[in-house]
């Protein structure tokens, strides 16, 4: 049996490389063990509360790495990073943490309800676009391209000669004129 391991993580995943076909071994009703999916950790189990329907889901482990690629790093903000109170003037105690409360909340709550209002129209017209333009591009941009490239190639070798009779002579003799020139530097 030809597999992968990987383990640098806590989590290990096993990923099943053999050519056999999955119904091998498996005629007694017994249901066959997918190695390809990540088992969830018992604190990610415990964090996250879905359906059914996605309980029985292989992505169900993704649910917590939203940013995988890391890409919006830059926006975890907490309070300490937009307010700080210097040593010489503070403000009370209970000031402090009702602050840093109402902070916290109202960024959490504006954040989903600008998200519910938001995300599923920007996502379709996102979808949308994306769509639009790989259609595009495969099937106009690429084949146009082909064929100006393709129609062009006496143009590349017209050009290949202008510039191996007229340009690289002039930058060659210029360079050689300039050449025997020379800088020192010398401090008084």
């Amino acid at each position: 049996m030809n597999t992968m391991m990987k383990g640098e993580d806590s989590e290990e995943v096993q990923i099943d490389l053999d050519a056999s076909s999955d119904s091998e071994g498996f005629g007694n009703g017994e249901e066959p063990e997918t190695l390809w999916r990540a088992h969830p950790s018992l604190e990610e189990e415990e964090d996250i509360h879905t359906s059914a329907l996605v309980e029985i889901s292989d992505t169900k482990p993704l649910i917590n790495v939203r940013d995988p690629r890391g890409i919006n790093d830059c926006l975890k903000v907490t309070f300490e990073d937009v307010i700080a109170e210097p040593v010489s003037v503070r403000s009370g105690d209970r000031v402090w943490f009702w602050s840093n409360a109402l902070f916290e909340v109202s960024r959490v709550w504006v954040y989903r309800i600008v998200t519910v209002l938001l995300a599923i129209p920007i996502s379709m017209t996102s979808g949308l676009l994306f769509a639009i333009l790989s259609c595009l591009h495969i099937w106009i941009v690429g084949p146009c391209g082909r064929c100006a490239l393709i129609g062009a190639r006496w143009l590349q070798s017209l050009w290949t000669i202008v510039l191996g009779l007229v340009v690289r002579p002039f930058y060659t003799s210029a360079g050689r004129c300039c050449g025997g020139f020379s800088v020192h530097m010398a401090r008084e």
